[in-house]
C-alpha cells in the first residue's frame, strides 16, 4: 500500500505550507514522566477499584462548564496537533473539547513499550473562533478532554479520514469503507428501560498504544466507572470496507444489576416504506438502521424490520446458540432515501460476533416512539440471563463488523430486500374491515432465487394473533431471483402481534426468517 507520505513526514509537510508558526503547542512540551502499564494491570487496578465506594469525577473548571451550544460549535481541533501527525504511521489521535454537554472530563495517554505518558492538550491545540477567541487563555492546560478520534486513509491513501470515536459516557462509533457516522455502540448498559432510572457507565480514561510503522490496526485500552460497576477495556481496531473492532471487556460490580446490556447499539428509525405512515415527508424512507439482524449457530437468520410504534416496544430473542447479532441497514441506493445530506444509504450495519462463551441470554430490542429523526429511538444488546451481584466478576468478549455488510454472494439462504405494508384486503377496493392489514415482503438470491416461476415452495407463516385471512407466494416477473410473499391478516382487537414468515422447498429452509411486530393503536 502507498504511505500517506513519502519523501517529507506529515508534520513537515504542514509547516512547509503553513510555515514553522504552525508547530502546535504540543511539541515543545517536555514529555511526562513514564509509568508501567499493561492490560493486566489495568484489570486488576478496575477490580480493586469496584471494592471502593464510587466517586463522581471533578468539575470542569469555569471556562470549561460555561461553554454553550453556540460557544461549543466554535471550536474546532486544530489538524496540525494531531498527535503522530508528524511521522509516517497510518494513524493519527486527536481530542474533543471539553464543555456544553460534556461535563466530566476524560484523560488521554499513549502507551509506548509499555509504558504509558498523559497526553496532554490545551488551549493551544483547539481554534476558537468569533467572537469566542478573545475569551480563552493562551496555551492554558486542559484538565481533560471529552473525548478520543482516530483517524487513519479509509478511503483515500492521502486522505486520513475519521475512523472511530470515543464521545460521551461509554458511546463510540466507527466506520467502514464509504460508510457515513450513523449508529452508535456503547462499552456497557445498565438497566436500559426498565422501571427505575438507567444508569450510563462511563469511560473514564484511555490508553492508545503507539502503533509499529506500517501497522494497520491500532490498540487501546480504557476504564470504564460508575455506581455500579467497573471495567477493563481492550480495543482492536482493524480498518476496512469491514471495520473490525474486538472488544475484550472484563467487569466487577459493585452493586447487583438489574439487567446488564453486552454489547449495546444505539440507532434512530424514523419511518420506511413498511411503516403506517404518520409523518408528511417527501422522503420514502429516513433511518439510520432499517432491521434487527440475528445469526443462529445452526446457519439459520432471523431478519426483524424495526418500527417507530406508538408506544414503548420490548422483544427478547432467546438464543443458546448465537452466532451474530446487530443493527443493519440493508437499503443501499440513494433513490431508496432521497436525501443527499444525510446520506442514509452509506450508514454503517454493525454485527456482534461472541468471541467467548456468553452463557444464557437474549437478544433485546428496544423501540420508542419519536416525531423527531434526530433521536435515537432503537437499542439492541445481549441480555445476559442471570443479573450480575455484588461482588462478581465477568468476561465478555466480541467482535464487531462496520460496514455495509451486504449479503454474502454464496448465502445460500434467500434474504429479505423489502418490507412492505397497507391496508389489507384487494387493492382499490373500500375497506370493508379496518383491522385488515395486508404485509408485503420480497425475497431474492440463494437457492430460492434459481428456481424458475413453475416451481411451488412453501410459505411457512405463524401469526400470535389475530387470523390469516391469506397467504400468497410468486415470482416477480421483472424480478429475476425475487420472490413475493403477501400476507393478510384480521388484527381482530388484539393490541400486539408476532408474525413469522420464511420460504420452505425441498425438506429444507430457503430463506432467512421474516419477524415482525404488529403494535396497533387500539
Amino acid at each position: 500500500m502507498i504511505t500517506p507520505k513519502i519523501e517529507m513526514t506529515r508534520r513537515q509537510a504542514l509547516a512547509a505550507m503553513l510555515g514553522s508558526a504552525a508547530y502546535p503547542a504540543f511539541a515543545q512540551k517536555a514529555a511526562a514522566p513514564a509509568t508501567p502499564f499493561s492490560f493486566d494491570a489495568l484489570i486488576a487496578q478496575m477490580q480493586v477499584r469496584a471494592a471502593e465506594p464510587y466517586a463522581p469525577p471533578a468539575p470542569l473548571d469555569t471556562f470549561l462548564s460555561g461553554l454553550t451550544y453556540d460557544d461549543y460549535r466554535k471550536i474546532s481541533f486544530r489538524p496540525e496537533a494531531a498527535r503522530w501527525a508528524e511521522t509516517d504511521l497510518f494513524f493519527t489521535a486527536s481530542a474533543f473539547h471539553p464543555g456544553w454537554l460534556f461535563q466530566e472530563p476524560v484523560v488521554l495517554n499513549e502507551v509506548v513499550a509499555g509504558e504509558a505518558r498523559p497526553l496532554a492538550f490545551s488551549t493551544g491545540d483547539f481554534a476558537y473562533r468569533q467572537d469566542l477567541a478573545g475569551k480563552v487563555p493562551a496555551d492554558a492546560a486542559l484538565s481533560g478532554v471529552a473525548g478520543l478520534k482516530i483517524r487513519y486513509p479509509l478511503n483515500r491513501p492521502d486522505i486520513f479520514d475519521e475512523l472511530i470515536t470515543f464521545l460521551g459516557a461509554s458511546y463510540f462509533r466507527a466506520l467502514g469503507r464509504g460508510n457515513s457516522y450513523g449508529l452508535s455502540a456503547r462499552g456497557l448498559s445498565i438497566n436500559t428501560w426498565l422501571d427505575g432510572p438507567e444508569e450510563f457507565p462511563r469511560f473514564s480514561e484511555f490508553w492508545v498504544e503507539r502503533p509499529e510503522e506500517g501497522a494497520h490496526s491500532l490498540v487501546l485500552y480504557a476504564a470504564l466507572d460508575s455506581p455500579s460497576v467497573t471495567g477493563a477495556y481492550r480495543f482492536v481496531i482493524s480498518p476496512g470496507a469491514d471495520t473490525q473492532v474486538d472488544v475484550d471487556a472484563h467487569l466487577s460490580f459493585r452493586a447487583p444489576v438489574a439487567q446488564l446490556g453486552i454489547a449495546p447499539l444505539t440507532s434512530m428509525y424514523y419511518f420506511s416504506e413498511h411503516s403506517e405512515r404518520r409523518f408528511d415527508d417527501y422522503r420514502p424512507q429516513v433511518h439510520d438502521s432499517d432491521a434487527l439482524m440475528i445469526l443462529r449457530g445452526d446457519g439459520d437468520v432471523l431478519l426483524r424490520p424495526l418500527n417507530n410504534p406508538p408506544r414503548v416496544s420490548n422483544s427478547y430473542f432467546s438464543e443458546a446458540g448465537l452466532a451474530q447479532f446487530g443493527l443493519i441497514q440493508r437499503d443501499r441506493a440513494y433513490p431508496d432515501y432521497q436525501d443527499a445530506g444525510a446520506r442514509y444509504h452509506d450508514r454503517p450495519s454493525v454485527m456482534i460476533e461472541p468471541l467467548n462463551a456468553w452463557g444464557p441470554g437474549a437478544v433485546r430490542l428496544v423501540e420508542i416512539p419519536t416525531d423527531l429523526e434526530i433521536e435515537d429511538n432503537i437499542v439492541a444488546f445481549w441480555a445476559p440471563e442471570t443479573a450480575p451481584l455484588a461482588g462478581e466478576t465477568r468476561h465478555y468478549a466480541y467482535r464487531m463488523h462496520w460496514g455495509a455488510l451486504p449479503p454474502a454472494p454464496e448465502a445460500v439462504l434467500a434474504h429479505v430486500i423489502s418490507t412492505r405494508s397497507g391496508v389489507g384486503g384487494p387493492s382499490g377496493v373500500p375497506v370493508s374491515n379496518p383491522n385488515l392489514r395486508k404485509f408485503v415482503v420480497d425475497f431474492t438470491a440463494g437457492a430460492l432465487g434459481t428456481l424458475p416461476g413453475d416451481t411451488d415452495p412453501t410459505p411457512i407463516v405463524t401469526a400470535s394473533a389475530g387470523i390469516l385471512s391469506g397467504v400468497v407466494l410468486h415470482r416477480v416477473d421483472d424480478a429475476a431471483a425475487t420472490w413475493r410473499l403477501i400476507i393478510d391478516i384480521d388484527g381482530q382487537d388484539a393490541p400486539l402481534i408476532e408474525l413469522s414468515a420464511h420460504i420452505a422447498g425441498f425438506n429444507r429452509k430457503l430463506s432467512e426468517t421474516w419477524l415482525f411486530q404488529w403494535v396497533r393503536s387500539v
